[in-house]
């Protein structure tokens, strides 16, 4: 059973449930769409847990807030969760957001296994509360460096905004880069618009451009306007935090959002789970799953797994992060210590650049694969 984030208070409170707090963006300015695969994914998994018996017996739960991207709700959030007496937390999907729920979780003491948030830093020091499912960014965003300088792009601007995540990206880039020959240029979009864009890449000679900014504003309308100026027919224009898999993004640009390389974290063939699971999802969404739909259905599963293995004691389930082996839908997920990042992480999470094929835009093509 789901509660709505619009019921609060509705939750079982007479023990007779295990509860599983979950975090997804459901309204603006959060990113709803992923919001809503993250959703379908965690919902899928709490069902198919429950019809095979739950946890020792025990009906699983999911108590969802939406966090709307905002942190600072978010944070109140994993308070009002915590005090609703939750076993674990999953989800979350924007990186700011769900840093500032891991901050306030491993403060509480709480398990937190994150869903499809990147960034490095989730914690500013090293914890043992959190586990993380998708890639660091830095693993992910090297990949799609790789794949810039393998089709030839050593010029490389980017389009940002003022954010943790985006700093991040284009300071990835830049130190991957320089050693082999690239070079980044940052175009700031708090002092440009779209037009003016595409003059200062014309300027600067860029053979690319990342959208390093929101979607679907200022990225649709940044597009629009590259696709329409003959001086930069040749630019690629990439979107390494993966604006373009959602179905949105070809709604709101049709045949100018294909050609668009982004970043999504599924193997080239899914697991048999997955392709069962894929089906599923496909069916309830109306429209093929996205990575984050897998993400969500892979927390459930592992937070199901520590759970029987270790009922709803906290401090176990923490305990138990480096002896997890769940086979997911998109391989066996097993978490270890990685050097510079401060949570559990899955080191095996697949990473893969794509595009839409201007061909066939719901079609996607593999590009390369890290």
């Amino acid at each position: 059973m789901t509660t709505p984030p619009s019921q609060p208070g509705a939750e079982r409170t007479d023990g007779s449930s295990v509860r599983i707090g979950a975090l997804v963006p459901l309204t603006r300015p959060g990113w709803i769409e992923a919001g809503q695969h993250l959703l379908a994914g965690l919902e899928l998994a709490v069902r198919e847990v429950n019809d095979t018996g739950g946890i020792a017996g025990r009906p699983l739960d999911l108590v969802v807030r939406d966090t709307a991207a905002d942190p600072q709700r978010a944070a109140a959030a994993v308070d009002e969760l915590a005090g609703l007496g939750v076993a674990a937390l999953a989800g979350e999907y924007h990186s700011v957001v769900a840093r500032a729920a891991a901050t306030r979780a491993d403060t509480l003491g709480l398990p937190f296994l994150c869903s499809s948030a990147v960034l490095d830093a989730l914690t500013e020091q090293p914890t043992e509360w959190v586990a993380r499912l998708s890639p660091p960014q830095s693993r992910g965003w090297q990949v799609y460096a790789d794949f810039l300088l393998a089709a030839g792009h050593g010029r490389i601007a980017v389009a940002t905004q003022p954010s943790v995540y985006w700093a991040s990206g284009t300071h990835i880039l830049r130190d991957y880069l320089a050693p082999r020959g690239g070079t980044v240029t940052e175009l700031d979009m708090s002092a440009l618009d779209a037009t003016a864009v595409c003059d200062e890449l014309v300027e600067n000679r860029a053979t690319a451009l990342l959208l390093l900014v929101g979607h679907p504003e200022p990225a649709v309308s940044i597009v629009k306007s590259i696709r329409r100026d003959q001086r930069l027919a040749e630019i690629m224009i990439g979107a390494p935090a993966g604006q373009p898999e959602f179905a949105e993004w070809a709604t709101l640009l049709g045949d100018d959002g294909a050609a668009i390389p982004f970043l999504r974290y599924l193997p080239e063939r899914l697991t048999p789970l997955g392709v069962r699971v894929e089906k599923v999802l496909r069916e309830e969404l109306t429209e093929a799953p996205s990575f984050v739909a897998f993400e969500g259905y892979d927390t459930v599963a592992v937070l199901a797994d520590v759970l029987r293995s270790n009922g709803a004691d906290m401090a176990r389930t923490a305990e138990s992060w480096p002896r997890v082996a769940v086979e997911g839908t998109r391989g066996q997920i097993r978490f270890s210590r990685m050097p510079g990042i401060s949570v559990w992480q899955w080191a095996g999470t697949p990473i893969q650049v794509v595009d839409r094929d201007p061909a066939e835009p719901d079609r996607f093509r593999i590009l390369h694969a890290g």
